[in-house]
C-alpha cells in the first residue's frame, strides 16, 4: 500500500509495474545511483501461476549480472540447462545436436526457469539494494506535460515524478494514457501451453524437443522444453480447433500422454491459452517525453523465440539510462532528445523482433504454398543433409540474430 509522503513526494522517476521489465529498471536506477520506487497493482502475495517466460538468454543474464553483482550467476544456478535439442517430422527424427560440456567459469548462455522464480529473485536484489516498493498501487490514469508526470491510482492518491518509466504489463494503463496503441496482428491459429511437474519415476531426457505434425496428436506441432522442476508443452492447434477441446481435464489426460509417457497427463500444474502477438506500441514515449515504454506495455511476443523477457530487459536498462542523462541535461532540448532516442532504439529492436515473430509464424503455419514446399523439401532431405535439417530445427524460433549490431539492438 502507498503512504501519504510517498504519494506527495516529487520523485524524479517512478517505475510502473514489478515485472521483468519494472524490477530490472529499479535494479538499474539503483546502480546509477538513483532513487527506485516501483508501484505495483499486485499486492506482496498475490500468486503467480505458469511458467510463463521461462528462458532467458545469456545477454539477459549478463545485463542483470551488470546492474546486480551476483544476480546472474544466482539465476543461472536455479535454472536449468540442457545439452542437447531435436527436432521430427511426422514421427521421424531429422535433427539432433548436443553441445559440449560447459566450463563452469562465466554465465551460461542459457537457463530455463519459470518466471515467478526469476522474480522473486530479482525482487530479493531488489530489496537488497534498497529499491521502496509499494504494493496494491494500482495507476489508472497519467497526465504528462513538459514539467512532468502525474500518476492517479485506484484509490484517488496523486503521484509526480519527473519521468515515469512504464512497465505495466499488456493493459497498460500507461501506454493508453499517452494515446499509444499496440499495432501488429495476432496468430488465427491458438496455441496451448501446459506446465508440467517432473515425475521421477519416468524421468524423460533433459532435451528440448520439436516435432513438426506429430502423429499422436493428429499432426499437429508439439514443443517441448524442460525447466527447473518440470516441463512445458506447447500445442499448435489447427484453426478450427476448439481449445476447449485440449484444455479440459478429460482432453489433457487424452493427448499429454500421446507426447509424453502416460504418467504425465496427470501431473499438469498450469494450462493456458494464447495467440501467437507479433504487436508493437505506435510510440515507446509520449509527446513531452516524460513516459518511457518498457516490457509488455511496449511490445508483444509469441514465447517461441523467448523475445518477450529476454528484450524487456533491455528495454529497462536502456530506460533508465536515458532518463539519468536526462535528468542531468543541461537544458529541456537536451533532456528531450535523449527520451526520444531511447524510443526509437527500443522500438526500432521491437520491430526487429515482430519479424522475426512473424517469420517463426509462417514457417510453423506454412500456409503459402512456396512455404509448405520448402519445409517438405528440407524434411525430404533432412536425414542426409545436416544443413537442411538444422534449418528445420531453428527456424520456429525465428532468425537468428546475425551481427553485433543486430544483437545489440534487439536485446
Amino acid at each position: 500500500m502507498s503512504t501519504p509522503d510517498a504519494a506527495a513526494a516529487r520523485h524524479p522517476v517512478l517505475v510502473v509495474g514489478a515485472g521483468p521489465a519494472g524490477l530490472s529498471a529499479a535494479l538499474a536506477l539503483r546502480a546509477a545511483g538513483l532513487p527506485a520506487v516501483v508501484l505495483e497493482k499486485r499486492t506482496r502475495d498475490t500468486v503467480r501461476p505458469g511458467s510463463r517466460a521461462a528462458y532467458l538468454h545469456g545477454a539477459s543474464l549478463r545485463a542483470l549480472e551488470r546492474v546486480s553483482p551476483g544476480l546472474g550467476h544466482e539465476i543461472a544456478g536455479r535454472g536449468l540447462m540442457w545439452a542437447t535439442k531435436r527436432s521430427s517430422w511426422a514421427g521421424q527424427e531429422i535433427y539432433t545436436r548436443t553441445y559440449p560440456p560447459l566450463r563452469r567459469d562465466g554465465l551460461p548462455p542459457f537457463t530455463s526457469l519459470p518466471q515467478v522464480h526469476t522474480e522473486d529473485l530479482m525482487a530479493a536484489a531488489c530489496r537488497e539494494h534498497g529499491v521502496e516498493f509499494h504494493w496494491g498501487v494500482e495507476v489508472t490514469s497519467a497526465e504528462s506535460s513538459p514539467d512532468g508526470v502525474r500518476l492517479v491510482d485506484s484509490t484517488g492518491v496523486k503521484w509526480e515524478a519527473d519521468y515515469v518509466i512504464a512497465a505495466d504489463g499488456s493493459r497498460s494503463a500507461l501506454r493508453s494514457a499517452i494515446g499509444s496503441p499496440l499495432e501488429g496482428p495476432r496468430s488465427r491459429n491458438t496455441f496451448v501451453v501446459v506446465d508440467l511437474d517432473d515425475d521421477p519415476a519416468h524421468p524423460v531426457p533433459l532435451e528440448r524437443v520439436f516435432h513438426y505434425h506429430h502423429p499422436g496428436v493428429g499432426g499437429r506441432n508439439v514443443l517441448i522444453v524442460p525447466f527447473a522442476g518440470g516441463w512445458r508443452v506447447d500445442l499448435n492447434l489447427l484453426v478450427n480447433d476448439a481449445p476447449e477441446r485440449f484444455i479440459s481435464p478429460e482432453g489433457l489426460r487424452r493427448w499429454i500422454p500421446r507426447v509424453l509417457p502416460a504418467s504425465y497427463g496427470e501431473r499438469v500444474r498450469w494450462v493456458s491459452t494464447y495467440r501467437f502477438a507479433q504487436q508493437v506500441a505506435a510510440t515507446f514515449t509520449d509527446a513531452h517525453r516524460r513516459v518511457l515504454l518498457t516490457g509488455e506495455a511496449a511490445h508483444l511476443f509469441a514465447p517461441f523465440g523467448a523475445r518477450g523477457m529476454n528484450s524487456s530487459i533491455p528495454d529497462a536498462v536502456r530506460a533508465v539510462r536515458a532518463t539519468r542523462e536526462a535528468l542531468s541535461a543541461g537544458h529541456p532540448g537536451a533532456a528531450e532528445a535523449e527520451i526520444l532516442r531511447f524510443g526509437e532504439e527500443r522500438k526500432e529492436a521491437a520491430g526487429y523482433n515482430r519479424a522475426c515473430a512473424s517469420a517463426a509464424l509462417e514457417h510453423m503455419l506454412a500456409q503459402r504454398p512456396s512455404v509448405w514446399l520448402r519445409r517438405r523439401a528440407a524434411a525430404a532431405v533432412a536425414t542426409a543433409g545436416l544443413k537442411a535439417g538444422a534449418w528445420l530445427d531453428s527456424a520456429p524460433y525465428g532468425p537468428k540474430l546475425a551481427a553485433r549490431g543486430a544483437a545489440r539492438t534487439a536485446y
